[in-house]
């Protein structure tokens, strides 16, 4: 489990500010795990915890996840999450992703 946290928004420091953060598609794997939401019980914080040792990700989990817009208080009760795993692999797809992003639409 990874207990490091990854600081998303260092890629897009630019002039004192940063830059807004594109949408980055995670691709589904075979090591995904699926877990049912319980409104009023379950947050992304706690996901990331349970799933990635430490409460930092869950903004990975949301990216797995578009069709909520990034809003967990959008997702309906008994839905089912994807949660992208393991965490290593899945931050480094994340990593890879924004290289392509960059590389494709500058810096």
């Amino acid at each position: 489990m990874a207990k490091e946290y990854y600081d998303r928004y260092q890629s897009f420091k630019a002039n004192g500010g940063y830059e807004m953060l594109p949408f980055i598609k995670l691709e589904e794997k075979s090591s995904d795990k699926q877990v049912t939401w319980k409104i009023q019980r379950d947050r992304m914080d706690k996901f990331s915890q349970d799933y990635y040792g430490n409460p930092f990700h869950g903004w990975l989990i949301m990216l797995a996840n578009p069709k909520y817009g990034g809003v967990e208080d959008a997702i309906p009760d008994g839905e089912i999450i994807r949660v992208p795993y393991p965490f290593n692999d899945t931050l480094q797809q994340y990593i890879s992703a924004v290289s392509r992003y960059k590389f494709l639409y500058g810096e």
